[in-house]
């Protein structure tokens, strides 16, 4: 299934897409209100009211689509988990590649709407695009091995890793030039894990003012998906709605001194996931 949260007439409500539809899932679970958070700590038991419901539908084109998460515990990323994209970081600025998994924090005040306008902050001349598969965790999980990892997955979203690089290079933990607001946009929805065969296997793009700048398989990860739950598992407990963004591949602004620009829009899609697209606009 698809698990968004829209917008209609000011409310925001948590539903399921059927179609061109939205369906509204808010007589399924009310105490979750629009916490998508709160939802999926009882997805797996909600799963069968939620196939069976008879709500009111609305058309996809007459809601505004928002961030299908917005309140998660986390928001972490890997760098240079691509072999291409290590190596276009190593050429163009020098960094080389990492022994082991290089996490950082995206800090979730950044996390934006699907087709949300992104800002460019006025303190930053070098705002880039990342196309990433993101994961959703749907279980309070710690010490996951390898083979159960994907057991603690509820589903994947398209993300954008927008980074601010003269920021991120400012500091080893990536963190301040990758949390500027807006500069986590995701959606357009999250696909359960059961309707993906293989998150390995997914044609991943990126499309920079209609050219295309970014394309591979998910399959390319140097760490893949369950390597990297069991990693960081190892680390800290990770909870319901937490999100993972699994790498980039080559292609990034940065790799031809492409930086956004007020009024260029970036699309990100993933095969089987749908697509983010947003305009890029001049900020505080």
């Amino acid at each position: 299934m698809k698990l968004v949260r829209f917008s209609q007439n000011g409310t925001t409500r948590i539903g399921t897409i059927v179609g061109d539809s939205v369906v509204d899932l808010t007589a399924i679970y009310p105490e979750a209100g629009h916490s998508m958070r709160a939802f999926l700590t009882r997805l797996p038991g909600l799963r069968a009211a939620i196939e069976a419901c008879d709500a009111p539908r609305y058309d996809v084109s007459d809601v505004t689509l928002e961030a299908p998460i917005a309140d998660p515990q986390k928001f972490l990323a890997i760098g240079m988990n691509y072999q291409a994209h290590a190596d276009e970081a190593l050429k163009g600025a020098g960094i080389p590649l990492p022994t082991s998994q290089l996490w950082f924090n995206k800090q979730v005040s950044c996390i934006n709407g699907p087709y949300s306008e992104v800002e460019i902050p006025s303190v930053s001349t070098q705002v880039d695009y990342e196309a990433e598969l993101g994961v959703i965790i749907g279980k309070r999980c710690r010490n996951v091995s390898r083979a159960d990892a994907r057991s603690v997955i509820a589903g994947y979203v398209v993300c954008n890793d927008v980074t601010a690089r003269e920021w991120q290079f400012r500091s080893p933990t990536y963190t301040l030039g990758k949390s500027f607001d807006t500069h986590g946009p995701i959606g357009p929805w999250i696909t359960t894990d059961d309707e993906i065969a293989d998150p390995h296997a997914l044609m991943l793009t990126l499309e920079y003012n209609g050219e295309e700048r970014q394309r591979s398989s998910t399959g390319d990860m140097i760490y893949g998906i369950f390597d990297q739950i069991e990693y960081l598992s190892t680390v800290m407990t990770l909870e319901p709605g937490d999100i993972l963004a699994t790498g980039t591949p080559a292609g990034v602004g940065i790799a031809s001194a492409t930086f956004m620009q007020p009024g260029d829009v970036v699309r990100v899609s993933v095969e089987g996931l749908g697509f983010i697209e947003n305009t890029f606009v001049a900020g505080r």
